[in-house]
């Protein structure tokens, strides 16, 4: 009769040969090089029984022997693995006794209606047996369904030329639980790819050869250099036909099981989970004796802090809420921090537990730890509804810093934003959380809470605060409504209505009341920044001239970098200028010291990153904000890596001064405010109010403030992989950062100088490890780059003329890069092979070219201070 699958001949038994290979390597290396391993056997194949009503319903037997296990590549003797052990010794007895117990399918019309096998069965050897039997299912005819194998249930689609069958398994679609997860930012996380086709030729109307090739692959975005494969080869040939036994006569397959042997089942055919245990790894108490020095505070900007804390996590991940709790209930006060970022990043219940027991946030004396914990949840790659509702909680209650009660909800934003990008934003929690903070901003009087709740919708970007934050953009007071239009700024312009650009307008032309500088230019930055239509630039152009001295000066700057660097609006701006030639020359001959500047960091086939860097100062020669931002970027996504802003208000009176209109009764206060990989931390004071400033002043020691320190996890990738031969396997990047941001202020009354400097210090540590698991044996790759740097912003400002002298530096140190690759095979017993390579370079240092104006103010202003020595003050 007509069948629709594959149909086997009555008293013939099929003798094939088979083969499954796993390959691991970097992903443009040739296979022949590769770490891996081959399981080879000989394969019986039978028909038992045929359904006596349907020709296309047939019970098959499939059985293994000889079964051996070998290198992938030719290794020389004293490298290889496997040399003198034979099968049984390798995967062991009882595993060898169970891989070569036969299995049963029933097939029908080609596709696996069950699968049969012993129910006890180890089930890594259940798997090996589920990989050759899903080869045997395909269709006849071309077209796509669903269908259950080994690896789930996938789309899989059929091409069908004559003796010759193509099935493509679309390994995105299929429905298994495997563990996975991915970092909150595109440009910090790893792309996939995955394939799955097998080619089936045909004889007879039974298979002749099989072979099944599936690929994995895995890139850092920031650096596709750093990345993994794993191919996964199956093959099937037939060798020879012979004389077999009979059929069993039987109405149904339930009948034909019985008469075999009773104690076969039907089991799933999709692959069930198995882990290897971990027979010599330390406990984490051990592990954490081995790492601890790397830890402490003084290493904490070097790559090997970076490393520590990222095996620490790998570790934390598996442990209980004990012995985590052991660890940090034993450490002392200069480790404990890094104890907590390390708890806290590891995201798992289990840690969350732990550290949230151990805190007290009705402890004041606590609130360093406290700050750690909260920073660390900011950060999180993938933060979970619970973390989310702990804090919220945490907020409700008793709080005893207020500037841990302000960080608390500023992170409650952060994580608002991070679970909505992740389709999140419908959760209880998340639910809650935003109806806390626009309900509590409703209702708050005092600034410092107003303040407080707006940082945390600078963090969430909720599209329904934007309403609230232009009323407080154009209504705040000074400090309320620059940070509400800073929060502004950040909203990516598709969000930015008619009506933000139209508010915009009021503030930066002063329609309705008079703005602070601050305010006004954020204004127009957002204006400039969102695709403006030809009046709102042409206004904009014509206002310069018009403006308090240095505010002249800072926008005609801002609209020099635009067109300087092709930004988005500069053909607008170009088309604008034409027409404008008349009023041009007085307009844009203004003279002053502030300015905007954007360049180019690194330009590479990957990722690209800019700095920028914009100061305006008052017509005293004060600062009032300098701001610098570091971006990086690929073609479809962007992260704000870094921002360091300044600011300064009221200080016109230490060096007796006129302050400039409309700022006579601003508070002297000085701070920073810094944004790290997308996350708005809580600002810093440096001093608030007149008397604060004096006492400050006089005690200055110059040395800067810490803004922020610690260990973040930057890249955090897990993904598990059912592999369709059989084993597992996984693929694991974790990128690390040590960081130690700190900035200051210092005047010196006797020369009559100012200085700010920022110092960024950064050590980043990325390892990436995929590995194919089959219990008996493990292959992989071990792949980590490692790098250091120091980035140093220093401006110096001489007020004794005007205008004013202003120097500008930005600095990098030389750093150090390196590469490391480990490809490994091992077995349980310990016996291992391993090929390194490494590669080290040095990026040499670099100041940083700002505009030509700087570099001629630099020469004068280190020119006239090398004949005045002498200390500050």
């Amino acid at each position: 009769g007509h069948t629709t699958g594959p149909s086997l001949n009555n008293d013939k038994l099929y003798k094939f040969a088979y083969s499954a290979e796993v390959y691991v390597d970097r992903v443009k290396a040739s296979l022949q090089k590769s770490a891996g391993y081959r399981i080879s056997s000989g394969v019986d194949v039978n028909l038992l029984w045929r359904n006596p009503d349907n020709d296309d319903d047939q019970l098959v037997k499939i059985t293994m022997k000889d079964v051996q296990v070998e290198n992938v590549n030719e290794r020389p003797a004293d490298k290889n693995i496997f040399k003198g052990k034979s099968t049984e010794k390798i995967i062991g007895k009882e595993y060898l006794e169970a891989l070569q117990k036969p299995i049963m399918v029933e097939l029908v019309r080609g596709k696996i209606k069950t699968f049969y096998s012993y129910q006890n069965e180890p089930g890594f050897t259940q798997n090996i047996k589920r990989g050759l039997a899903s080869l045997f299912q395909l269709q006849l005819h071309s077209g796509s369904s669903r269908e259950v194998d080994i690896s789930g249930k996938c789309d899989t689609t059929y091409h069908v030329r004559q003796d010759q069958v193509t099935k493509i398994k679309d390994l995105d679609s299929c429905e298994i639980e495997k563990k996975r997860f991915t970092s909150h930012n595109r440009i910090l996380d790893v792309s996939t790819k995955a394939t799955s086709a097998t080619v089936y030729v045909l004889e007879d109307s039974f298979i002749k050869s099989i072979k099944a090739e599936e690929n994995f692959v895995f890139a850092l975005n920031y650096r596709r250099k750093t990345g993994a494969k794993i191919v996964s080869k199956q093959r099937l040939e037939l060798k020879s036909v012979q004389a077999g036994t009979g059929l069993i006569a039987a109405k149904q397959v339930s009948g034909v099981i019985k008469t075999l042997d009773p104690n076969y089942v039907a089991i799933p055919l999709e692959a069930e989970p198995v882990k290897s245990e971990c027979k010599k790894c330390p406990s984490l108490s051990e592990h954490w004796k081995n790492i601890r020095e790397q830890m402490h505070p003084d290493k904490l900007s070097k790559p090997d802090a970076a490393k520590s804390f990222l095996s620490f996590i790998q570790n934390i991940r598996k442990a209980t809420k004990e012995e985590i709790l052991k660890i940090i209930k034993s450490e002392n006060k200069e480790l404990l921090p890094q104890v907590v970022d390390a708890v806290t990043s590891a995201q798992t219940p289990e840690s969350l537990e732990a550290v949230l027991e151990f805190l007290d946030f009705k402890d004041a004396s606590t609130s360093l730890l406290q700050e750690r914990f909260l920073y660390a949840c900011g950060f999180a790659s993938h933060p979970s509804e619970t973390l989310l509702k702990s804090l919220t909680e945490k907020f409700k209650g008793d709080v005893a810093s207020q500037e841990i009660r302000e960080t608390l909800v500023i992170v409650m934003g952060a994580l608002i934003r991070n679970l909505c990008d992740r389709d999140g934003c419908k959760l209880p929690a998340v639910v809650e959380a935003k109806r806390l903070i626009l309900n509590r901003l409703e209702k708050a009087n005092k600034d410092d809470n107003v303040q407080m709740y707006l940082l945390a919708l600078k963090n969430a970007l909720l599209p329904e605060a934007i309403p609230v934050l232009l009323k407080y953009a154009e209504s705040g007071e000074g400090p309320i409504s620059s940070l509400a239009a800073t929060a502004l700024q950040r909203y990516d312009p598709s969000f930015l209505t008619k009506e933000v650009k139209e508010t915009m307008n009021r503030i930066y032309h002063q329609t309705r009341k008079i703005h602070e500088k601050t305010v006004r230019t954020t204004a127009a930055a957002i204006i400039l920044n969102s695709n403006p239509s030809y009046m709102e630039v042409k206004n904009i152009l014509l206002s310069i001239g018009e403006l308090p001295m240095e505010m002249n000066k800072y926008m005609l700057s801002m609209i020099q970098d635009i067109l300087r660097f092709e930004m988005p609006s500069s053909k607008t701006v170009r088309q604008v200028l034409k027409d404008m030639r008349a009023h041009n020359y007085d307009r844009f001959s203004k003279m002053g010291s502030s300015s905007a500047y954007t360049g180019y960091i690194t330009r590479g086939p990957d990722v690209s990153s800019t700095y920028s860097l914009d100061i305006l100062y008052s017509g005293s020669g004060i600062l009032r904000r300098s701001n610098m931002n570091i971006r990086v970027f690929d073609r479809s996504a962007d992260l704000h890596a870094i921002q360091v802003v300044l600011e300064a208000q009221g200080l016109e009176s230490i060096i007796a001064a006129t302050p400039d209109e409309g700022e006579e009764n601003l508070d002297s206060f000085a701070g920073m405010s810094a944004i790290l990989f997308g996350f708005q931390l809580r600002p810093v004071t440096f001093f608030q109010g007149y008397g604060d400033l004096m006492s400050k002043m006089l005690s200055a020691t110059g040395d800067p403030m810490n803004v922020v320190k610690g260990l973040v996890l930057l890249t955090d990738f897990l993904q598990e992989i059912q592999l369709q031969s059989g084993p597992t396997a996984s693929a694991e990047f974790m990128g690390g950062l040590a960081i130690d941001i700190s900035g200051g202020m210092e005047f010196s009354l006797w020369y009559r100088e100012s200085k700010t400097n920022v110092k960024n210090r950064v050590a980043m540590f990325v390892a990436g490890n995929t590995e194919v698991d089959s219990f008996f044996v493990k292959t992989g790759m071990e792949t980590t780059l490692e790098t250091e740097t120091a980035l140093d912003f220093i401006s110096t400002v001489q007020f004794s003329q005007y205008p004013f002298l202003v120097c500008m530096q930005m600095d990098r140190v030389d750093s150090p890069f390196r590469t490391h690759m480990t490809k490994y095979e091992s077995l349980p017993s310990g016996r291992r092979y391993t090929a390194r390579r490494g590669k080290a370079a040095t990026l040499a240092g670099n100041e940083y070219p700002l505009h030509q104006e700087n570099s001629n103010m630099c020469k004068k202003v280190f020119g006239a201070k090398s004949d005045s020595a002498g200390s500050w003050f």
